[in-house]
């Protein structure tokens, strides 16, 4: 089932199996596509949107010197581009990290779960609105925290995610990003994250090497990074995850 990771995890709203059906019945395509490439180009008409089922994404402006600050991150679950749906045209770049595999759903299979499913409908907005509660934790954390808080709080707000898609047990998963995309997400040069990833393993709470982030003491890495998981509206018991989660490749 390709929407298995869509919505789950989150508090209070969770897909019916008939509705569940019916966003697997409007899949019109599954696409698989290569590491760094870009999805969704800025000011382009689009008539669909994707689902992603495996691998990681982003979302992206450059600057005028040709500098990218990643603005998302986009996870096995999420619905990556939904809001194109009534925007028809984004103000930024969507593309992927890792390899990825995508679901496409047209805009007028939308329209009619809008008409005939109203409670779907709800639930799509939902997502939407989860994605907005996590814009507004990024500019949290590049606007108020220095850079030892920015990339902890980045860190464990993955660790959350992952756990609710079933892809971190709680203390490691595998994160296909590099030092320099988590410098494009923090805001900071490939210099200082170094630097801050050294600070981080040798005060013993996380360790990032090869693509795979360790976090010894989640709770220590939250304080540091000020992170409350409250803004990603999954349940209690969703956060802390388990020793069967499977990592992705």
């Amino acid at each position: 089932m390709f929407t298995e990771r869509f919505l789950r995890g989150k508090r209070g709203v969770e897909l019916e199996p008939q509705e569940r059906a019916r966003l697997e019945a409007a899949i019109t395509e599954i696409r698989t596509v290569d590491s760094r490439t870009m999805i969704v180009r800025a000011g382009e008409r689009l008539r669909v949107s994707s689902l992603l089922i495996e691998g990681f994404m982003c979302r992206y402006i450059d600057d005028r010197n040709g500098l990218r600050q990643l603005v998302a991150m986009h996870v096995p679950g999420d619905f990556f581009d939904l809001h194109a749906y009534p925007l028809k045209v984004l103000d930024h770049d969507v593309a992927t990290i890792t390899p990825a595999t995508i679901a496409i759903v047209r805009h007028d299979a939308l329209d009619t779960i809008l008409e005939e499913m109203p409670g779907l409908a709800r639930k799509l907005w939902f997502s939407t609105l989860i994605d907005a509660a996590i814009h507004r934790a990024w500019l949290f954390r590049l606007g108020r925290l220095d850079a030892v808080g920015r990339v902890a709080h980045f860190l464990c707000e993955m660790n959350v995610r992952l756990v609710s898609a079933g892809l971190s047990d709680g203390h490691r998963f595998a994160l296909g990003i590099t030092q320099t995309d988590l410098a494009e997400i923090c805001g900071l040069t490939n210099v200082h994250v170094n630097r801050v990833m050294r600070h981080l393993r040798e005060e013993r709470l996380c360790v990032f090497r090869s693509s795979l982030v360790e976090i010894t003491h989640p709770d220590k890495l939250a304080e540091r990074g000020q992170f409350d998981p409250d803004y990603l509206y999954i349940e209690q018991d969703c956060r802390s995850g388990s020793s069967s989660a499977r990592l992705s490749p």
